[in-house]
């Protein structure tokens, strides 16, 4: 398959939960241009039962940057079925989180839940694997029953928007970590490696230590070297600072790429390994709460409000601003409060 994944060694943008909404991703792309881009994560049994709302973490923009629709949960029909909604979306690419530590997720089976049921885990990387390719010859929404309301806003989304789809085998890959309550990386990534996605990134965490402590890199290493000897590319995560110490990770560990999340928070220029001044970072902040409100209209500013705050720093009554900041509900809020700095 030519795929993004094969090119080259990728420094990207990790997928995360009421993190990584269109406005986010839009605003690291611009600045920071990371290698590859991931939605927060969808739930498959939330499209099969029509939950159009789902569908504003799939909002993305024009860019030439890969951008990879990210879907979780244990249903195997309606993961099949979601393969085809981002397929029809128009993404590069497809992740099955296998990683979220979230308890109420976990208990269900899906994100790091899958890692106690492997058998499962392989059976649903086959399943969207298969529907990927039966997309790419002519399988389509309506023929496999995707829930009626999901197919008409992709439709009407579509046609709003004037984007045609090209029919192709999107790669699928997983994102997953080292174990749930105990490290089991040369197991989990044994069950993992035989399914055959394109690609694994692994946060160097158990589900138990959620984002306490530290990423243990070691067991990283060790599940690039167990997937050495196939195609299937490796990427690491946890606790990245800067560009300088990704570049150091991929090559200590002899990785095929790295995923950088919460150093990215009001930073989108790690990845350009720059450093902006507290002004460039207010008037991004701007910028930002502007791309929001173009790209998810019908979105709530609450959910804006932390994204908001992490560009407030380093500069003087930096905290008072974030604080006015943690009560936003428009653009105009915004600006009335940077008004004065920038």
């Amino acid at each position: 398959m030519d795929s993004f994944w094969t090119k080259k060694q990728l420094i990207g943008l990790s997928p995360m939960d009421g993190v990584t909404d269109a406005a986010f991703r839009y605003i690291t792309d611009k600045y920071g241009k990371p290698d590859i881009l991931f939605t927060e994560f969808v739930p498959v049994e939330g499209l099969a039962r029509g939950a159009t709302k789902l569908l504003q973490s799939f909002v993305h923009h024009a860019t030439d940057t890969p951008t990879i629709a990210q879907i979780y949960g244990t249903d195997l029909n309606a993961y099949y079925q979601a393969a085809i909604v981002a397929a029809e979306l128009g993404f590069d690419g497809i992740d099955i989180n296998m990683g979220c530590p979230d308890r109420a997720v976990a208990r269900k089976g899906a994100g790091a839940g899958l890692i106690k049921t492997p058998r499962l885990a392989q059976d649903i990387i086959r399943t969207v694997k298969r529907a990927v390719i039966d997309w790419s010859e002519g399988q389509s929404m309506e023929k496999v029953q995707v829930h009626d309301e999901i197919t008409q806003t992709i439709l009407k989304y579509r046609k709003t928007y004037q984007f045609h789809v090209t029919k192709k085998i999107l790669p699928v890959s997983v994102k997953t970590r080292i174990g749930y309550d105990t490290v089991v990386t040369e197991d989990w990534m044994n069950y993992l490696l035989e399914a055959g996605p394109i690609a694994i990134s692994v946060h160097g965490r158990t589900l138990a230590q959620m984002y306490t402590g530290r990423a243990d890199w070691d067991e990283i290493g060790k599940a690039a070297a167990l997937a050495h000897d196939s195609t299937i590319r490796l990427l690491g995560n946890g606790d990245i600072s800067s560009l300088t110490e990704a570049k150091q990770k991929l090559k200590t560990y002899r990785l095929d790429g790295i995923l950088i999340g919460r150093a990215s928070f009001g930073n989108p220029w790690i990845f350009s390994d720059t450093v902006a001044d507290y002004k460039t970072r207010l008037k991004t902040a701007l910028e930002h709460a502007e791309i929001f409100a173009e790209l998810l209209p019908d979105a709530h500013f609450v959910s804006l409000r932390k994204h908001m705050a992490w560009y407030c720093r380093g500069f003087d009554h930096a905290a008072e601003v974030r604080e006015k900041l943690m009560h936003i509900n428009t653009v105009d809020d915004v600006r009335r409060i940077l008004r004065e700095i920038v």
